[in-house]
């Protein structure tokens, strides 16, 4: 009988060669991984010209202490719905806990916090996510396409986003360098 291993709290890398080009060098936080299917936010790239001002503009929130940080593309599922992955220092109306490795709100109240200085120490903006139904990551899980590794705070809140895929090899001992996107026959 074959287990499956749940993945929250972990990274989920797109190796070269990832047939659907939205993942091409994807990084994903994977927030939610269980029999019923997996949710996970973008972390690999940022939305050009898009920052946290722009965000706090359209919901006529003032900009505070909140610095103009970039936004990122969680995902191609709802662009336009907001998350915030951050620090478990901070807990709002719709939280939750990952693995107790980050927290993730989808709330107004967590960019507000964050605009009067009382919100997570730590956070990194998107729009959209990565989902999965019932049994189709496990799926992809099965063939070539992704590889995963242990979440941790330095890579999610320290690394910059155009850095992360290559950093998160690092941590498992790979030079993506020398990845390739096609397999050989023998």
């Amino acid at each position: 009988m074959q287990t499956t291993r749940y993945l929250s709290g972990q990274f989920l890398l797109a190796m070269p060669g990832m047939i659907d080009p939205r993942f091409d060098h994807a990084v994903i936080a994977m927030c939610a991984h269980d029999a019923d299917g997996a949710l996970g936010i973008g972390i690999g790239a940022t939305i050009d010209g898009l920052t946290l001002h722009d965000l706090l503009d359209q919901f006529e929130i003032a900009h505070g202490a909140a610095p103009p940080a970039p936004v990122h593309f969680g995902g191609p599922v709802e662009p336009r719905r907001g998350f915030v992955l951050h620090s478990d220092d901070w807990s709002g109306q719709d939280t939750i806990q990952v693995a107790d490795r980050w927290a993730l709100s989808s709330t107004l109240d967590v960019l507000r916090a964050i605009a009067e200085g009382s919100g997570p120490a730590r956070y990194v903006i998107a729009l959209g996510y990565a989902g999965w139904g019932e049994g189709q990551l496990d799926g992809e899980l099965a063939r070539p396409g992704w590889f995963h590794v242990e979440g941790d705070g330095a890579l999610l809140f320290d690394t910059p986003a155009d850095r992360r895929w290559t950093s998160a090899f690092a941590k498992a001992g790979i030079d993506p360098r020398l990845l390739v996107a096609d397999a050989g026959t023998a």
